[in-house]
């Protein structure tokens, strides 16, 4: 399944509590469980306005529909070509 890497500009988001962070996450597992197993969250970061999360969805559009039936903004989604670490270092 593709791998795609989402970007949401959420301004506040550093400063929000456990319990606020709990309740998106549910509401977000939610949404994945009514739109069948071809959309899948793997895990998100958080930085002080955004966050940056990777799923495994059969389409762009599954993501983007998650979003919207969530309710996230989903400013970016970009579907990932190619991983390296630094294992592609060596020879």
């Amino acid at each position: 399944m593709p791998k795609f890497v989402i970007e949401r500009e959420i301004p506040g988001l550093g400063a929000l509590k456990a319990a606020e962070l709990q309740s998106v996450s549910q509401k977000s597992c939610d949404v994945l469980q009514s739109l069948g197993t071809d959309v899948q969250w793997v895990q998100s970061y958080l930085t002080g306005d955004k966050m940056y999360c990777i799923y495994n969805a059969a389409s762009e559009e599954l993501v983007r529909e998650h979003a919207r039936r969530g309710g996230f903004p989903a400013n970016t989604v970009a579907r990932v070509t190619g991983i390296i670490d630094p294992t592609t270092a060596e020879a």
